[in-house]
């Protein structure tokens, strides 16, 4: 056996499915080109007043997707855990983000909108309850995971919205190729504290990124929109810590880069894409986790999807 044969047998699926990113994110690209897909007229439509919701992961990439949305003009978004959206808000529509499309809170809300406020899913399973609860789906089948932690779908998602929205990613998946290529960043598999920092859309990422690290890791990460960084949380910062920031370094507020080096912690900025940066954070997370003796491919206390027993007993 080959040394990448060797290499390829001994990934977790986790690894294999984040080295799937490129070529799922090429298909969503092509999926929102696609002008006669049946689920197209119930997408959101430039003015309308929208809500995206989600839980965990699908609730960082819906707050993604709304910052993106309305920064793009095409009207008021807003984002909630699904479990948290106010009753009685009025919006034209509601988007969910639901890879197994059989949590809990989603359907709940789901099943309460139904009949009212017009719903899309966004799911990677075709046969699950999502399918009869929302008045339109969008199956990303190719992007689903055996994995508990999720990696390819998220993204995917997020690719295929902001395709939708307008954006010319076509050079995006050969980022993802780039940042699954490059070795880590030296030094991070010792590191005991990670910081994540974005701005606008980037702080979902952010938020994600630190999600990453918790489930597949187990190790102490926060996340917070750049500016708030300084109010408290630089605080934590130090010796064996690093901040890690989501976009291009020379958009980094003046100063902070200073303010980090004097605190003894390390910033890192690779200034890829967002999305690209996520899939190096997603790979340290595997490798973080392997060298702490964890399997990636079950995390502590997390199973695929939340499904909550009748009474939430």
């Amino acid at each position: 056996m080959s040394q990448s044969e060797t290499r390829n047998a001994s990934r977790s699926r986790t690894e294999a499915e984040i080295a799937t990113q490129p070529d799922c994110w090429r298909r969503a690209v092509a999926l929102a080109g696609d002008g006669v897909a049946p689920w197209r007229a119930a997408m959101p439509r430039a003015g309308e007043r929208v809500a995206v919701v989600g839980c965990g992961t699908s609730w960082f990439m819906a707050h993604a997707y709304a910052v993106l949305r309305e920064t793009a003009g095409q009207g008021e978004t807003d984002a909630f855990a699904a479990s948290e959206m106010p009753a009685g808000r009025a919006y034209d529509r509601v988007v969910a983000l639901t890879r197994s499309g059989t949590t809990t809170e989603v359907l709940e809300l789901l099943a309460t909108l139904r009949g009212g406020t017009p719903t899309v899913a966004v799911t990677a399973d075709p046969a699950t309850p999502v399918m009869e609860l929302a008045d339109a789906a969008v199956v990303l089948d190719f992007a689903d995971e055996t994995s508990v932690v999720q990696t390819r779908f998220a993204t995917t998602e997020l690719v295929l919205l902001r395709a939708l929205l307008g954006e010319d990613l076509a050079g995006l998946p050969a980022q993802a190729e780039a940042a699954l290529a490059a070795p880590l960043p030296d030094g991070l598999l010792e590191t005991g504290q990670f910081t994540f920092l974005g701005r606008g859309w980037a702080y979902g990422v952010a938020q994600e990124a630190a999600l990453k690290m918790r489930e597949a890791a187990g190790v102490w990460t926060e996340a917070y929109p750049v500016m708030e960084y300084r109010h408290g949380p630089i605080s934590v910062t130090g010796p064996g810590r690093v901040a890690w920031w989501f976009g291009d370094p020379a958009d980094l507020p003046a100063g902070l880069a200073g303010e980090i080096a004097r605190t003894g912690g390390r910033l890192v900025a690779l200034g890829r894409d967002p999305l690209a940066d996520l899939v190096v954070v997603q790979r340290l997370a595997a490798a973080l986790g392997a060298a702490r003796g964890l399997d990636p491919d079950a995390p502590r206390h997390l199973t695929r999807s939340v499904v909550l027993p009748d009474g939430r007993g």
